[in-house]
């Protein structure tokens, strides 16, 4: 910082492509700071630093962060630049790298460092690298074709698609700078970050539906260029930066996703003299709107997922109780009935763990120092995921070990009635997300509870396990649902330092039979199937309807996996969802 002449640097959890997973290489907030979370901020100033965090990982920070080195703050209650108009120097040179914000993202701080009279200062040398010795090479993963029988939609078909709307939007050509998008665009699968199947690269999308790839040569696969056709030419990533000018110079109107364009394209793109135009990712819609060859396979890959979390859960409940399990042995067992699954690829996450007070810490991560033995009368809280080549998966159960408390009881089953209102829940074409939130909260609220993260996120078909451009949270959020959009349901509780609720299934929007003279409807189709612990539930607070669709959830779960189960098991899953 002092050779930069800088006061102080942002140090975000981000890459070049504003992913939620990176490469070792970008793992600039974990090196610098002990930080492991999806998501974070650090400031780093001569003599003071702080480390913004979500609500998720409030309790996490502060057990890998130094706090005598930073100080913790909630990045929406405690925001950067609120921390900023305290310490930031008068006048001060605040460091970025470019690559590693958005506009958008910058704007609030930029505000914060000028009324302290200061500059926000883009590096072209990141501090964090330079000093960071052995820094981790860029990934260079094979790229390999992901096949139509999984992608449902040849790669030319969306791009013509895509082209055609930038025609109607007047624009020349978007840049395609997410991953996902990429992948899904081409269908192509990399492996360049740990779990989700992406190659890293950035891409033009111009009308007439040609693609300049720009992405490491190397990493192609024998059978690629064919498989991607003549409509789409590859050039080295040190390429991207001339393309931007070349198009700037033509002054043509460029797309740049506001939520995901580093600054760095932006501003290149402004300098060359584009046209350019801040809006969305032209794929994060139809992506998110799986096809019927997707949801086909969603179906299949979470009826085998189903029949390995099935085959867990049996086993904890053998073994759990005898004090025979900790964290890590069940993450290793789930792990291993996982693998057993046809066209299993990896883990969609590394595996949530934890046993009573650890299960509190809504993203914890179990390590050989903080492994937990799972004790008789404690609640033990598990979410975990698979990529398989047809779909991905992400599901969360907790169980009682032993005999849990009238409390927990409570707290379970009131997660449990949001849980069933929103997964039954049918509402008109065009709502939201966000106004479909409040009926996962509602049995909390009642009783002044409430939990800090969102209750669904989007889902990939072997692709990130979340994904956008939909959610529900309640953060206003705009995308209205639409048929063939996969959002996770999982509604929580958390007790710091006594336990951790959540239940998460899949589901798939659907369209519903209108009644006459009705509006066009939507509901849910849940596609996960495994146990909900009986034994939580206090059916004293549980309606009726919320008793008889937990009833027949179980009895679908119980027909769609004994077929597949050993007699041991299948004993065991016809106890865990007989009638209540």
């Amino acid at each position: 910082m002092g050779r930069q002449k800088l006061d102080g640097f942002l140090v975000p959890r981000a890459d070049e492509f504003q992913g939620e997973y990176v490469p070792p290489r970008a793992e600039r907030l974990a090196w610098l700071t002990g930080f492991t979370g999806s998501a974070g901020l650090a400031l780093v100033l001569a003599k003071r630093a702080a480390v913004f965090v979500d609500g998720r990982y409030t309790l996490q920070v502060r057990d890998e962060v130094d706090g005598g080195l930073y100080d913790y703050r909630h990045i929406t209650d405690e925001p950067a630049e609120a921390w900023l108009a305290q310490h930031f120097p008068t006048g001060g040179r605040l460091g970025y790298d470019p690559w590693l914000h958005t506009q958008d993202g910058l704007i609030a701080i930029r505000e914060a460092v000028e009324r302290r009279q200061g500059q926000l200062v883009p590096c072209e040398r990141n501090p964090v690298d330079a000093v960071w010795s052995d820094q981790p090479a860029a990934p260079i993963a094979p790229v390999v074709v992901h096949p139509l029988q999984y992608a449902g939609r040849e790669a030319a078909e969306k791009r013509a698609a895509i082209g055609a709307e930038l025609e109607k939007a007047g624009l020349d050509a978007a840049v395609i700078s997410q991953p996902p998008s990429l992948a899904w665009l081409l269908n192509i699968r990399g492996a360049d970050v740990p779990r989700t199947p992406l190659p890293l690269g950035f891409a033009l999308v111009h009308r007439d539906g040609t693609v300049e790839l720009f992405i490491e040569p190397l990493k192609l696969a024998p059978g690629i260029e064919t498989h991607l056709g003549n409509g789409v030419s590859v050039s080295p990533p040190a390429e991207f930066g001339r393309a931007l000018d070349r198009l700037g110079s033509q002054h043509r109107r460029v797309l740049v996703d506001r939520g995901s364009g580093a600054l760095w394209i932006v501003e290149k793109l402004k300098a060359a003299g584009a046209g350019l135009v801040m809006g969305e990712d032209p794929c994060a819609l139809p992506k998110a709107c799986k096809n019927e060859t997707e949801l086909a396979g969603m179906r299949h890959a979470h009826r085998r997922d189903g029949v390995a979390v099935t085959r867990f859960l049996a086993w904890l409940d053998a073994h759990a109780a005898k004090g025979e399990v900790d964290e890590l042995i069940a993450v290793e067992k789930l792990a291993q009935f996982r693998r057993l699954g046809e066209l299993f690829r990896d883990f969609s996450f590394d595996t949530i763990s934890g046993a009573g007070p650890n299960g509190a810490i809504v993203h914890y991560r179990s390590s050989p120092r903080t492994n937990r033995k799972l004790e008789s009368g404690e609640l033990f809280l598990i979410d975990s995921g698979a990529q398989y080549l047809d779909g991905t998966t992400d599901i969360t159960r907790t169980v009682a070990i032993g005999t849990p408390t009238p409390e927990m009881r409570d707290r379970f089953t009131r997660v449990l009635k949001g849980h069933i209102a929103l997964g039954a829940a049918k509402f008109p074409r065009g709502t939201s997300g966000s106004q479909l939130d409040a009926l996962a909260r509602r049995a909390l609220w009642e009783v002044g509870l409430d939990y800090d993260h969102g209750t669904g996120h989007g889902v990939g078909s072997y692709l990130s396990v979340h994904e956008g451009p939909h959610r529900i949270s309640k953060v206003p959020n705009r995308v209205a649902l639409q048929p063939g959009m996969i959002v996770s349901n999982e509604p929580g509780y958390y007790k710091t330092g006594g336990y951790g609720i959540r239940i998460e299934n899949l589901v798939a929007v659907q369209p519903e039979p209108a009644a006459e003279g009705g509006l066009p409807m939507l509901s849910f189709e849940t596609l996960t199937l495994a146990p909900i612990d009986r034994r939580l539930v206090e059916t004293k607070i549980m309606t009726a309807d919320e008793i008889a669709w937990l009833d027949a959830y179980h009895s679908r779960v119980r027909e769609s996996l004994t077929p597949l189960l050993d007699a041991a098991t299948a004993t065991w899953l016809a106890q865990a969802t007989r009638p209540l």
